[in-house]
């Protein structure tokens, strides 16, 4: 309520009083967020860079976590495993959290199609292939299998591509 206006109704204008319409206050909060997101290192671009899905698994034993299927292109992120699982061109793939070149956590970008290292911006393909940037090889995969309408995570077994190339091309299961 304008305390210069007392008898205003919210509908009249408020002529020289301090109160802060809704659009000015919406855009000073994005501004205020923006700033936030760039004083913890994200840009705009970065912040669009989430991911799109979190998830957590289900442990099977020890060394086994299971997933739903994704229902659909894209990637899901399991933080509390350093999993994550995109579907890409009916083919379903599990891959460390990790960069390859220095184990920062990678981003998808949904945007661009791809995932991206933060630190050194090396850059990789839906299916993990390494595409350009400072690492020397593709992301590293897990092995999995297909059970019904899961996906099974073999935490055990880590493939990189430049040491198990055979077992790393067949990390995959089809959808």
């Amino acid at each position: 309520m304008c305390t210069e206006h007392p008898d205003a109704t919210p509908a009249d204008a408020c002529g020289g009083c301090d109160l802060t319409s809704r659009r000015s206050f919406l855009l000073t909060s994005a501004g205020v967020v923006a700033a936030a997101l760039a004083g913890i290192g994200l840009d705009a671009r970065g912040a669009s860079a989430l991911p799109v899905r979190f998830t957590s698994a289900d442990r099977v034993g020890e060394k086994d976590l299971t997933y739903a299927i994704p229902a659909a292109d894209g990637v899901t992120i399991d933080r509390d495993n350093d999993v994550m699982l995109a579907r890409y061109q009916g083919k379903v793939f599990a891959f460390s959290l990790a960069c390859p070149h220095q184990n920062t956590a990678l981003r998808w970008l949904q945007a661009e199609g791809r995932f991206q290292c933060p630190k050194h911006k090396s850059k990789y393909a839906p299916d993990g292939t390494f595409l350009s940037g400072r690492a020397t090889r593709s992301m590293d995969r897990f092995a999995l299998r297909k059970d019904a309408t899961n996906v099974v995570v073999d935490i055990a077994h880590l493939y990189e591509q430049d040491k198990n190339a055979k077992d790393w091309e067949a990390a995959w299961v089809p959808v």
